[in-house]
């Protein structure tokens, strides 16, 4: 009896083991990869499946994104100018059975060949663009890296240029060159303006050519400008204006000055009137 019951024991001790051995389970973002006998079988999961024991061997698989990050890479551009580059790769795997077949280690595969490709690409191409066009430049890798690692079941999701390491000199001649540039814009501006003040200079000599008497109304109210200050005293010298020429201008002259002097004084009545409404509401108060 006592056999018997540790023959049982035995036995049900192989069944576990063998059942633990044949059930797996695998996560969501998971999958297996079953060799039978050295012949791929199939995959599985997610989820509970059945092995046979000794019989299948299986690789696990993760179908998550994974990233690369490419150390920086001595890249001399189209135009001979020697920059370091560096960059991120996001990739998944979309065939768990191609990676494991067509592919011995898919991570050190994609890193390397990522390394390869951002060399490649950025020698072809002018330090300007590269600094400029980093969106077509992310969308190219991204295009060719995915070309390239289709066959062993890998998609490439997205690259993105981190960083662009340009040498000291570099800096400065590029520096050099966005001030060189703005001071251009600058001159370009000024030079306009210059332009356009000749062209309003040009036809107001040619209004007081055909009217001389603007340019005498002119100079009386640019010396009524200048006797505002009175600490000055205004010479000028006489000219051979007619009388009834003088006549009109000093009469204009006079009723401008006259209406000056009736705004400001209505304009100080109106802040007397303002200043009194305020001082009886604060009294009122």
């Amino acid at each position: 009896m006592a056999e018997f019951d540790l023959a049982t024991l035995i036995a049900l001790l192989v069944v576990f083991i063998i059942l633990s051995q044949a059930i797996k389970i695998v996560r969501e973002y998971e999958r297996v990869v079953i060799f039978r006998l050295g012949r791929f079988s199939g995959m599985k999961g997610p989820g509970v499946f059945f092995i046979i024991p000794i019989i299948d061997r299986v690789i696990l698989m993760d179908l998550r994104v994974f990233t690369i990050d490419v150390a920086k890479q001595v890249v001399i551009t189209r135009d001979n100018v020697s920059v370091e580059v560096d960059a991120v790769i996001y990739y998944r795997v979309v065939d768990p059975s191609r990676a494991v077949i067509q592919v011995e280690n898919y991570k050190l595969a994609t890193s390397l060949l990522a390394q390869t490709t951002l060399r490649d690409v950025l020698g072809q191409i002018e330090l300007d663009d590269l600094l400029s066009k980093r969106d077509e430049l992310n969308k190219k890798l991204q295009e060719i890296l995915d070309r390239h690692t289709d066959p062993w079941g890998i998609k490439v999701t997205a690259v993105t240029l981190r960083d662009v390491s340009l040498p000291e000199s570099m800096r400065r001649a590029i520096a050099k060159q966005a001030e060189s540039e703005r001071e251009k814009r600058s001159r370009i501006i000024l030079a306009d303006g210059e332009f356009q003040a000749s062209k309003t200079m040009t036809d107001a000599a040619r209004l007081y050519e055909e009217v001389p008497a603007a340019l005498k109304l002119r100079e009386l109210q640019t010396l009524v400008d200048i006797a505002r200050e009175k600490t000055l005293i205004v010479v000028t010298p006489s000219g051979d204006v007619g009388t009834g020429t003088m006549a009109g201008l000093t009469a204009a002259l006079n009723r401008e000055m006259t209406e000056r002097e009736a705004t400001r004084a209505d304009e100080a009545r109106k802040d007397a009137s303002r200043e009194a409404a305020a001082e009886a509401a604060r009294f009122r108060r």
